[in-house]
């Protein structure tokens, strides 16, 4: 044999070694999660329940809530849920946060809907002091998550420095995702009833407060992964976001001491998870801490975000078109969903081959 014969063989072998690497890179199979949040707007079961004021919510209330009307939103409710995230999993969310549920009942009931009922979720939920009665929870699928701990956090708000003015909890999840420990916060932060200026200072506060349960979970474990989502009544680029929390939208600026906000890309833009006065907000967002986004694929990381915004969701014709199809407009029944769109992010890892 030459040595043009041995110079060919050489780089014939390299080429084919070559070929062989990347095929099998190309056959990498990845574990995906789906975690979703979801402003359910009013899930309200038919019983007055006197310590709240649900009165409107009940079948003699304003808005004639029937045991029909109720099973037509459970429905609605559930069968959106196992949509979320699907064209890629095939199935329903990992771990879903919820806000708007008025008790446990709502939540056993949702579950047991027909198109999550084979789905194994459990439900995480404490009563909060809310006015309205209304709650924050967290829906998990048993054979992805095992809750290790959990506990409810009352945000401290007063009217005129007398009385107070009672909100929802911030609950806080932690467990193991397929083995790996992971945190949850679920919020819905106090809303902007007076004007945004004005009632401010109360997100201002509910800010500090989830800032505060972030570092208490790093004081203890700094390298803890935590996932806060909820409808937050601000934007990504509102003060209680980016002065408080100092989240980041940017992945390059991103490091594993500072929160990541994908809603934030998603806000600038244009899009919106709910619309008032022909203006879009991005009130409902998850967000996470820096070490969430890596590039090391051997542990869960952050893939993409999205707003669950699809066609049936929307308000086709009227007033409102465009906007997300809620259960009531301008006062009468429509039958639809939230007046809110789900968010969802995905996370990825490598599965062991």
């Amino acid at each position: 044999m030459n040595i043009t014969s041995k110079c060919i063989g050489f780089f014939l072998i390299i080429y084919l070694c070559t070929k062989i690497t990347l095929i099998a890179q190309s056959k990498q199979r990845y574990q995906i999660r789906t975690i979703a949040f979801y402003n359910l707007e009013n899930l309200f079961d038919t019983i007055n329940n006197p310590n709240t004021f649900d009165d409107d919510r009940t079948p003699l209330g304003k808005d004639k809530w029937t045991s029909d009307r109720y099973m037509a939103k459970l429905k609605n409710m559930s069968t959106t849920l196992a949509k979320i995230g699907s064209s890629v999993t095939n199935s329903s969310p990992d771990i879903i946060g919820v806000c708007e549920v008025e008790n446990d009942t709502v939540l056993t009931d949702l579950i047991q809907q027909p198109a999550l009922i084979n789905k194994g979720y459990g439900v995480i939920h404490y009563n909060s002091p809310d006015e309205r009665g209304i709650d924050v929870a967290l829906l998990y699928k048993k054979q992805a998550f095992i809750p290790t701990s959990f506990k409810s956090h009352r945000l401290l708000l007063f009217k005129d420095s007398n009385y107070r003015d009672y909100t929802r909890d911030q609950l806080i999840v932690g467990g193991l995702l397929d083995n790996e420990e992971i945190y949850f916060i679920v919020n819905h932060w106090p809303s902007r009833s007076g004007g945004e200026a004005r009632s401010r200072p109360n997100r201002i506060a509910a800010a500090i407060l989830n800032k505060r349960i972030i570092d208490s979970v790093k004081r203890v474990n700094i390298n803890a992964k935590i996932i806060s989502m909820g409808d937050f009544n601000d934007d990504p680029t509102n003060k209680s976001f980016k002065k408080v929390l100092q989240t980041e939208g940017r992945l390059k600026k991103v490091s594993d001491s500072i929160l990541f906000n994908p809603m934030e890309e998603l806000y600038r833009k244009g899009e919106g998870s709910l619309a008032y006065r022909d203006k879009w907000n991005v009130f409902d967002q998850i967000f996470f801490t820096g070490n969430l986004v890596n590039k090391q694929k051997d542990s869960y990381s952050f893939w993409k975000a999205y707003i669950y915004n699809a066609p049936y969701l929307i308000t086709s014709k009227g007033r409102y078109k465009g906007y997300p199809k809620r259960t009531y407009s301008g006062g009468s029944y429509t039958g639809g969903y939230s007046d809110h769109f789900p968010v969802y992010i995905y996370l990825i890892r490598k599965e062991d081959n």
